[in-house]
């Protein structure tokens, strides 16, 4: 901070979820860039104390109240659901304040910037209505990469499968993964059709279908013609935070019974002919990016490798067989971290720098 200017307040609404607890442990490995730090969660949660920066802080309820000294150049982050940011991130500006929302209610508001740090972070400065958005955690596990070969080659059209874990559909898919496997664990499968579906029962929690030992074709709500809301909220993201408004975007979502860390295959055509060794030249040196790509020795990245830390994972690269100016490659990142937590903590960061530079 420059002399005189005191560090701004954090305030971290939805601190006790899945992604708010991932954020305090960020925020506690940053401890010289904020000042008071409060935590706000729902009533239920009020009165809880959690750990950051090494001291234990208890839990306000969300509450006008709760946001009381907050000021210009104070930073609340929203970990929260869509409605609950849309109701209360007006709350926050009116006090001057800016708001990080990680919640799908803002990225598509075009007055309101849809950031990732390591590609676009001169958009956080230009925000008129006082709100920054992060992008989906899906969008997140594959754009840094994207946005490198971008920048180098120049991209035409992206193809997108998914595969999604548990853990993203919130601390409730989780427990119905586990609550699953423990019933097909227990359970005489054969291979009758409905084995798994007779196994888990009649509730498959947040899922349409049961995920254990399964793989599930659909997240996310209908919107029009066979696409799911994910589905397109993911192309519309990809374009926002890529600046490229007309850029065709396929996005096939898959849950899969894997707790955290969501994976992708990517197909991304270019305007420039791209090869293995040039893919790889870029990957290797862009920030928030491992390249881990030697099949044959075993070395491929998984979810098992990206749980718990904060790059995408990047390996299987490959020119397409049929196309010279196509590449073709696996992603996997920590839905809960690199996909929430840790965009979130970077833009507010950048705010943070934004206001120590005055």
């Amino acid at each position: 901070m420059t002399a005189g200017r005191s560090a701004p307040a954090l305030a971290v609404v939805g601190a006790t979820g899945a992604v708010g607890s991932v954020l305090l442990r960020i925020v506690s490995q940053r401890a010289d860039v904020w000042g008071a730090i409060r935590l706000i969660a729902s009533p239920r949660s009020a009165g809880r104390r959690s750990a950051v920066r090494g001291e234990e802080t208890e839990v306000l309820a969300l509450t006008e109240d709760a946001f009381d000294g907050l000021g210009k150049g104070d930073v609340a982050v929203f970990l929260t659901p869509e409605h609950v940011s849309a109701r209360w991130a007006p709350v926050v500006t009116a006090r001057g304040s800016t708001v990080v929302d990680a919640s799908p209610a803002f990225r598509t508001d075009p007055g309101v910037p849809l950031v990732v740090p390591e590609i676009n972070p001169q958009a956080a400065l230009l925000r008129p209505h006082g709100i920054v958005a992060g992008p989906d955690p899906v969008t997140l596990s594959m754009i840094v990469a994207v946005g490198a070969l971008h920048s180098a080659y120049g991209l035409t059209d992206l193809q997108l499968s998914t595969y999604q874990a548990a853990s993203g559909a919130g601390r409730a898919g989780t427990e119905a993964l586990r609550r699953q496997l423990s019933l097909v664990t227990g359970a005489e499968l054969g291979e009758q059709p409905g084995d798994v579906r007779r196994a888990v029962g009649a509730d498959p929690g947040p899922f349409p279908a049961p995920l254990a030992l399964n793989v599930v074709p659909w997240t996310g709500g209908p919107d029009q013609d066979g696409w799911s809301a994910e589905e397109l909220r993911i192309r519309a993201e990809t374009r926002k935070v890529l600046g490229l408004d007309t850029l065709p975007v396929s996005v096939t979502c898959v849950r899969v019974p894997v707790i955290t860390g969501h994976s992708m295959t990517v197909r991304a055509r270019f305007r420039d002919e791209i090869s293995r060794a040039g893919a790889h030249e870029v990957l290797a040196t862009a920030p928030g990016v491992v390249l881990v790509d030697d099949p044959a020795a075993g070395e491929f990245p998984t979810p098992a490798d990206a749980a718990g830390t904060d790059p995408a994972w990047v390996g299987r690269v490959r020119r397409s067989l049929d196309d010279p100016r196509a590449l073709e490659f696996f992603v996997c990142a920590d839905n809960l971290r690199t996909g929430a937590a840790l965009n979130t903590a970077q833009i507010a960061e950048l705010l943070a720098a934004e206001q120590a530079s005055g």
